[in-house]
């Protein structure tokens, strides 16, 4: 087997045997190794190990910039424009990897820079004397340098690679290329100031990541802000037991919220969970969309406490297999509560390996290709791989349970879609509900005795939208949404008024509570 591999420094051409052969014959020797027999034995292989994992590190950047430029000269002797050329190469690296299209993006971009502008740095890596962290420190700290800059980087930073851990190898990385290039160090601290963002991402204990990317001396004073402020309620001895960082914390959501206290943020619920654990002592979890599953109980609980108005979507999944049940629609687009439960179904972006947010709500099989605005031709993907099903050799396969990703290169990547709940034993038969025939709206309004604020139970799947309302109105100079619902007096089904029950029994702290504790599963 032969590999052309022009003129990139460290990417000679050279006969090989089989070498995917060869590779994963290493890969089942070393998988079946026997431990080693001594403690010295154990630190020379895991010192060993770690220099092959950078040379491996090292041959996938190869490989990566090949495949490149493999697929560049095709493209181009099949008269595709410079501009198209490459279109999908990150998705497909992504894939092969299995890891998103993000990522495989930027994979391409680190092998590209490790191998055209950092050559020192890809020989120390190639050689196993730094690792990949190290190299891909050093690409990041100067990406913004002009091709020139980063050979001269590159040279008088190669003796040093080895020397020094990750972070000081940033510091000094960071200084010598703003010494080389001081208009362009004030250029891109300048560009770094417009990507400044706020993001949220799940973290472990049904918590979540809220970050900020800001310019640094915003970041450092909103932060000292927030601590003396912390301090302050500590030093009033308003801190209700709370430490430093948890008042700091309540402070953040009370600051962006405009709420009076951190728990009294109105909230919308999609609850997707089996009635066996909303009502009783269920133990399968609840999901919150885009965020992942919490434990039945602790939505139960949230639910029942939310000290602001609770907004309750109830979502039904099928009971013999947890899957959400179909709907249909004669639209030509997916929208309103057809979209809404594909978004719920794939949580993230479909693509196997993306998981970024879910942008399109995206027919498998096009319109124009006869596919239908149904569930089972539906998958929800971000912005960026529905972009990408579309280029030339992309393709998909899918039903409601499961996406097949077809590649230019015939290589073939599969999903399943991972039902949102277990059989629920309480329950023998499932629902098929049609977007068009979606109940209409109503709620129970009550105030337990016992609190001084009223609590609202809403159940916003019976409210009727009223179409006559503008869809904007102007406040103050800002254009604000608003959406304006009209109630169906229509009684409640016995299962509406059970979730209304249940939810005001638990609040109430008199003599009723029994009846929300069964329904609760909780025992006093």
């Amino acid at each position: 087997m032969s590999v052309s591999t022009g003129s990139v420094p460290g990417m000679e051409a050279e006969q090989v045997p089989d070498v995917l052969t060869e590779i994963r014959r290493w890969r089942e020797t070393l998988s079946e190794l026997r431990p080693a027999a001594t403690e010295e034995e154990a630190i020379d292989r895991i010192a060993a190990l770690e220099e092959l994992t950078s040379a491996c590190s090292a041959a996938q950047a190869r490989e990566t910039l090949t495949f490149d430029m493999h697929r560049r000269n095709r493209e181009a002797e099949d008269g595709v424009s410079s501009k198209k050329q490459g279109r999908g190469v990150g998705a497909e690296i992504g894939l092969a990897r299995k890891v998103s299209r993000h990522r495989g993006n930027s994979l391409l971009k680190f092998s590209r820079t490790l191998l055209l502008d950092l050559p020192n740095v890809y020989t120390a890596m190639k050689g196993g004397d730094i690792s990949e962290e190290k190299a891909r420190t050093v690409a990041k700290e100067s990406d913004w340098l002009p091709r020139e800059k980063k050979h001269e980087l590159d040279e008088r930073m190669a003796e040093r690679l080895p020397e020094v851990g990750v972070r000081r190898l940033g510091s000094e990385v960071r200084a010598l290329a703003q010494k080389l290039d001081q208009k362009a160090a004030v250029d891109h601290l300048e560009r770094c100031v417009e990507e400044r963002s706020v993001s949220v991402r799940p973290a472990p204990g049904n918590m979540a990541y809220l970050t900020a990317l800001l310019p640094m001396p915003q970041a450092v004073a909103a932060y000292a802000n927030l601590k003396k402020s912390a301090q302050t309620v500590i030093a009033t001895g308003a801190a209700d037991g709370r430490t430093q960082n948890q008042i700091a914390a309540d402070l953040v959501v009370e600051r962006l919220t405009g709420q009076s206290a951190a728990a009294a943020v109105p909230t919308e619920v999609h609850l997707i969970m089996q009635d066996s654990s909303l009502f009783g002592p269920g133990d399968e979890s609840a999901r919150f969309p885009g965020v992942g599953p919490i434990p039945a109980q602790s939505a139960r609980d949230f639910v029942a406490e939310n000290e602001a108005a609770t907004f309750i979507r109830r979502l039904y999944t099928r009971p013999e297999n947890g899957q959400l049940v179909r709907m249909d629609s004669r639209r030509r687009e997916f929208s309103g509560l057809l979209r809404r439960m594909v978004v719920f179904r794939d949580d993230v972006c479909r693509s196997p390996w993306c998981e970024a947010p879910i942008k399109h709500a995206d027919h498998v099989d096009s319109v124009a290709a006869g596919g239908e605005t149904d569930w089972d031709n539906s998958s929800g993907l971000c912005a960026a791989c529905n972009y990408l099903k579309e280029l030339d050799g992309w393709r998909h396969q899918a039903t409601a349970e499961a996406l097949e990703v077809i590649t230019p290169t015939g290589h073939r990547y599969k999903t399943r879609t991972k039902p949102l709940s277990g059989p629920d034993p309480g329950q023998t038969h499932g629902d098929i509900v049609a977007e068009t025939t979606a109940p209409p709206g109503d709620r129970a309004r009550a105030a337990p005795p016992s609190r001084d604020h009223e609590f609202s139970v809403m159940i916003p799947w019976r409210y009727i939208r009223r179409t006559s309302q503008p869809a904007t109105v102007d406040i103050g100079g800002s254009t604000v949404g608003i959406d304006i619902y009209d109630a169906d007096e229509r009684p409640m089904s016995p299962t509406e008024e059970l979730l209304c029950a249940a939810i005001l029994e638990k609040r109430n702290s008199g003599g009723e509570g029994q009846a929300a504790n069964r329904y609760f599963g909780q025992e006093r």
